[in-house]
C-alpha cells in the first residue's frame, strides 16, 4: 500500500483542514473495513440522497442516529436476550454496530424511518443562496452614450 504525505496541503491552504483530514483518513484506513451491517447509498434527486441500512432483528428503540462533527453516526445495540431459546441455527446477526458516514458541507438529514428490517435515512444538500451561481448582467453603453460615440467618430 502506498503512503501519501498530505502535509503540502496543510501548509499551502487555509480552511481546508476538514477535506485534508478526510483524505488522510480515507488513505490510511484499514482495508479490513467492517461490512456489517450492509448498506446502500442512492441519489434520489439532484440534491437528495438516501442511505438504507439493513438492520434485521433490531427494533427502533435499539437504533440511534446522531450528527456529530460533520459525520452521521448510526449505532445499534441489541438488548440482552433473556429468553431460554435454543437455536439450531442463528443466521440473523444482532451484534452491536457503529457505522459512520462523512457528510459534505450543507448536507442535512431530513428524516429517518425504520420499516421491514431497513433503516432509511433521507438527506438533502441545501446550498445557501450566497454560494449558488449567479448571472451577472453586463451593462453596455446607454443609447444616449452610443449616439455621442457615433457623432464623435464621424
Amino acid at each position: 500500500m502506498r503512503n501519501f504525505d498530505l502535509s503540502p496541503l496543510y501548509r499551502a491552504t487555509v480552511g481546508f483542514d476538514r477535506v485534508a483530514d478526510m483524505m488522510d483518513r480515507a488513505l490510511t484506513s484499514d482495508l479490513a473495513q467492517p461490512t456489517y451491517p450492509p448498506y446502500n447509498i442512492e441519489k434520489t434527486d439532484e440534491n437528495a440522497y438516501r442511505i438504507s441500512i439493513a438492520v434485521a432483528g433490531f427494533g427502533s428503540d435499539e437504533l440511534s442516529v446522531e450528527l456529530k462533527d460533520g459525520a452521521l453516526i448510526v449505532t445499534g445495540r441489541k438488548a440482552e436476550d433473556d429468553s431460554d431459546r435454543t437455536y439450531l441455527h442463528r443466521g440473523i446477526a444482532t451484534r452491536a454496530f457503529e457505522r459512520r458516514f462523512a457528510l459534505a458541507d450543507h448536507v442535512k438529514v431530513t428524516g429517518a424511518t425504520h420499516e421491514d428490517g431497513m433503516l432509511h435515512l433521507d438527506l438533502v444538500r441545501e446550498v445557501p443562496e450566497a454560494l449558488k451561481p449567479r448571472r451577472i448582467e453586463i451593462a453596455g453603453p446607454t443609447k444616449s452614450e452610443a449616439k455621442q460615440v457615433e457623432t464623435v467618430d464621424a
